[in-house]
């Protein structure tokens, strides 16, 4: 009986997937690949399904809208099992999206904060030059920080 010659080696595989041998052997070790083991000689080898280079992708696909390892595991072997449950992935993508929003609104008020020290800074490098003395940058300093913290405050708590 001669063996299956689909299955892929582990830098054949790696190689189809525009990927690493340790990122293929991490997803395995998960459960996220087909994989079998076979004895040759002394040695023993891990062969990949052909299918798993599609599986990669699928992957990396999800882990760049922001889906975690854990969260694609049971999503990815349910898709290929014939047991997607879709109102599961709808509610899990809605939650995601929601975490991805929240992510993008603290963004945009950092991007702020971090606009207005910029500001504030040339602005006293404008009044005192490279060096300022203590007492003045609390007086022009921490005031204004501490308008920007409370601005933050308030825009993470009305995403919760």
């Amino acid at each position: 009986m001669s063996p299956d010659n689909s299955f892929l080696l582990i830098g054949a595989l790696a190689t189809k997937a525009n990927t690493t041998k340790d990122t293929v052997r991490h997803y395995d070790q998960l459960g996220l690949l087909k994989s079998r083991k076979r004895q040759a000689g002394s040695r023993l080898y891990t062969e990949f399904h052909p299918e798993c280079v599609e599986r990669i992708e699928l992957i990396k696909s999800a882990q760049a809208i922001g889906f975690t390892l854990t969260e694609i595991k049971d999503s990815l072997n349910d898709y290929y099992d014939g047991q997607l449950d879709i109102d599961l992935q709808l509610m899990l993508t809605q939650q995601k999206l929601a975490q991805v929003r929240k992510q993008q609104s603290n963004i945009s008020v950092m991007v702020e904060l971090l606009s207005e020290r910029v500001e504030v800074l040339e602005y006293m490098k404008a009044d005192h030059g490279s060096k300022i003395d203590v007492e003045t940058c609390k007086k022009k300093y921490m005031n204004n920080d501490q308008n920007h913290t409370d601005s933050l405050t308030n825009s993470s708590s009305n995403f919760e």
